[in-house]
């Protein structure tokens, strides 16, 4: 479990100037709970990019309650592993 301390840490990290967010910090971010930060993800097309890490950029979009283009999607990957 965060601790109270571990969570403004994060929180003050997370709306700085990272472009990415790790999905903790995303939570953090958006004020959402684990399944509310999924559903609402999936209705707006914001998926994880295939590190891992929520585009910022997206998340605002996702808040102010637009859905993404495919043109700037990051392709969803169910679980598959991506080699490069």
């Amino acid at each position: 479990m965060i601790t109270q301390e571990e969570k403004i840490v994060m929180r003050a990290v997370a709306l700085c100037h990272k472009p990415l967010l790790k999905p903790e910090e995303a939570l953090i971010y958006t004020n959402l709970e684990r399944t509310q930060l999924a559903k609402r993800c999936e209705e707006a097309h914001v998926y994880k990019n295939a590190a891992g890490y929520y585009e910022r950029e997206q998340l605002d979009a996702m808040m102010r309650g637009q859905t993404l283009p495919l043109s700037i999607q990051a392709k969803p990957t169910h679980g598959k592993s991506v080699k490069f």
